[in-house]
């Protein structure tokens, strides 16, 4: 079967909500059936709400807010997958294809910082999917976004593998020196080959490094990412990607374990044995080692770590390596005690 270059899924799958679908199968049965790349889409919409309350008790973050659905970045693993079958459309191609604009997401979030019983901690942008992707270099959500949270001083957490966010550079800046925002960059690999392939539509590692240097450099707080460490494939890079993203600047850093969800397994088991057809089995079963004889996992504080004796060999060279490049823990804190609505002179206790 015909590669779709640039594209991470090579087919839809079914969306579980859906009755009824039109589908395209057994394309070794057709001669004349070849495979063209759609150009990805645009599908602008007015959202009900943009601040969600987060009830997962292991991610890290209390709210979170995405100016997108669906990502083109395209990563193969992308646990969001599943969300995009909410919208009626499928965790596959149409994940990196259909892209939902909430083009009244700044709107929405001065209306939701306006409410008096909004009691103030931090707001993750890009919970889900990543808040840089291509379609911030056309709409501008994100920027808008952020505006909103330095005139409010409205705290914000920020993780992307995308190296746009240097267009906000200065914008960042003002907000770092209040204190109001983190920000966590997404390093997977440093070997461009598996890069390519496993992110098609992504930043390079180099990009991404850079990122956090030129942040750094302007005072913000940087971490490195390393999500999802997946055994037989990137495990092997921990200590190259800590110990480069620190000489860049990063001072804080998190990973997750590879897990594959719904749609998602049925997604990477395709590009796996496609992609590695050398090593796949090796792969895929120690992804199931990890994971009780599964590959997906939803329990809360095992489903991001893993368990067993991969899970936990992975844990301890992190935790090794975290603490020989110096990424302690510090006592930075956010600062949530300069809130302010318009008109209001700030935070009265």
């Amino acid at each position: 079967m015909q590669n779709l270059p640039g594209r991470g899924a090579q087919f839809n799958t079914k969306n579980r909500f859906l009755k009824d679908e039109i589908t395209r199968e057994h394309v070794e049965g057709i001669d004349d059936w070849t495979i063209t790349d759609i150009p990805t889409q645009y599908i602008e919409q007015e959202a009900k709400s943009i601040v969600n309350k987060v009830d997962s008790p292991d991610v890290g973050m209390l709210y979170s807010m995405n100016p997108y659905a669906g990502c083109e970045h395209g990563c193969i693993y992308c646990y969001a997958r599943n969300a995009h079958e909410y919208w009626g459309y499928s965790a596959g191609l149409d994940f990196e294809q259909k892209i939902i604009v909430k083009k009244n997401a700044p709107q929405l979030l001065r209306k939701f910082l306006m409410h008096p019983k909004w009691e103030v901690v931090p707001i993750s942008i890009s919970g889900n999917t990543d808040c840089y992707q291509p379609a911030e270099q056309k709409y501008r959500l994100t920027r808008r976004l952020l505006e909103v949270c330095n005139e409010f001083n409205q705290p914000v957490a920020l993780i992307s593998k995308n190296g746009g966010m240097l267009r906000d550079k200065d914008l960042l800046k003002v907000m770092a020196k209040k204190n109001l925002v983190s920000i966590l960059v997404t390093i997977t690999s440093l070997d461009e080959k598996l890069r390519r392939v496993m992110e098609p539509r992504t930043t390079t590692a180099k990009q991404r490094l850079r990122l956090i240097k030129e942040l750094s450099d302007e005072g913000v707080r940087m971490g490195v990412m390393l999500g999802p460490i997946i055994p037989g494939l990137n495990d092997h890079e921990t200590q190259r990607i800590l110990k480069s993203a620190k000489e860049n600047g990063a001072s804080f850093s998190a990973y997750t374990f590879i897990r594959l969800n719904g749609a998602v397994k049925l997604l990477f088991h395709d590009w796996l044995y496609k992609t590695f057809p050398d090593r796949a089995d090796k792969v895929w079963h120690h992804i199931e080692d990890s994971h009780g004889g599964q590959v997906n996992d939803s329990r809360f504080g095992t489903r991001m770590r893993g368990e067993g004796n991969i899970a936990e060999m992975i844990s301890q060279q992190y935790k090794k390596f975290k603490l020989l490049y110096g990424y302690t823990s510090d006592d930075w804190e956010f600062n949530t005690e300069e809130f302010k609505r318009p008109g209001e002179q700030g935070k009265l206790f």
